[in-house]
């Protein structure tokens, strides 16, 4: 049996000018849900993690309305909120797929603390997109009344941006393990995970900032052995001079070569480029296979028909 990594985007969640409602978050994962029953009827060992993105950022800019009225809370409690909403969601429509193909399979969502360094860089130059996007205006009113870091994100509008330090450790790998071999499927690291840090006597304290959901992922599949690290997205494949005439899909790529396209700056740095950086870590650190395709894709892109394939 193949056990893979499957990642969601937020974006999977709530689509671009959608409401960001629960029933639109259930809407959209019925059929994303569909497309992964299809890989646990044919013998994928599957574990789930997702993106939280939108989500997170949605639930900050509640907080900040209803500030005089409840104080916020830091962001690594609405990193574990959303984690646990999402999951929840993920969970109850997978199990009611698979239950109308009478298919049984126990499922479990993990809330996940991800182990990061209380010096990582990140907390100096915030880089990870959260929330709605905002046109140039509201996005320079919002830095100077609310003190946010706003910046441009892949050519479609402003956004928040916040901490993104990089994961080191899973402090619930050793139950993920164990869950994996008894057959559950498991949702875990969800929205890159709560990002924690660890003190010399072992005790661990949340700090703000929400980590990317691909490394996390990367991460996740290093540690669970995973056969394959599959990253989802809008696109079926990674491309060069990606909305130009002259874009080209790339089917397949060493790490040798993903690492000089980067260098070429060929994907853009708040879409792109943190999938292909998660997948050459996976595949250089494990000499497995990482695909980044898109959702409708997914199956095709495991059997070599479609999708980029990152391979060492």
């Amino acid at each position: 049996m193949k056990r893979i990594v499957v990642a969601i985007g937020g974006n999977a969640l709530n689509k671009p000018n959608e409401k960001p409602t629960a029933e639109v978050m259930e809407k959209n994962l019925l059929s994303t849900t569909a497309y992964l029953a299809d890989l646990v009827e044919e013998g994928y060992e599957l574990v789930i993690t997702h993106g939280n993105g939108p989500q997170v950022g949605n639930l900050l800019v509640q907080q900040d309305i209803a500030k005089d009225v409840f104080p916020p809370f830091p962001i690594d409690v609405n990193d574990a909120m959303t984690q646990g909403s999402i999951g929840y969601l993920i969970t109850q429509t997978l199990n009611n797929e698979l239950v109308k193909r009478n298919t049984r399979k126990n499922i479990a969502c993990v809330l996940t603390q991800i182990v990061v360094d209380k010096n990582d860089k990140g907390f100096e130059n915030p880089s990870k997109p959260v929330g709605p996007f905002y046109d140039s205006e509201t996005a320079k009113e919002l830095e100077r009344t609310k003190g946010w870091t706003v910046k441009e994100d892949a050519g479609r509008g402003y956004r928040r941006v916040v901490p993104s330090p990089m994961p080191l450790d899973v402090l619930e790998i050793e139950p993920i393990r164990e869950m994996i071999k008894d057959g559950t499927i498991v949702v875990a690291a969800g929205g890159g995970g709560i990002p924690v840090v660890r003190d010399e006597s072992g005790q661990i304290k949340g700090v703000e900032a929400v980590i990317d959901k691909d490394r996390a992922s990367a991460l996740l599949a290093k540690l669970i052995e995973a056969d394959a690290l599959v990253i989802l997205t809008g696109v079926d494949y990674a491309y060069i001079n990606f909305g130009k005439d002259n874009q080209r899909e790339l089917k397949e790529l060493t790490v040798k070569e993903g690492r000089e396209l980067m260098e070429a700056g060929h994907f853009a740095k708040g879409s792109m480029l943190p999938k292909i950086e998660s997948a050459i870590e996976f595949v250089s650190l494990t000499g497995k296979e990482a695909i980044i395709t898109s959702l409708e894709n997914v199956d095709l892109a495991l059997k070599g028909e479609s999708g980029t394939r990152i391979v060492a």
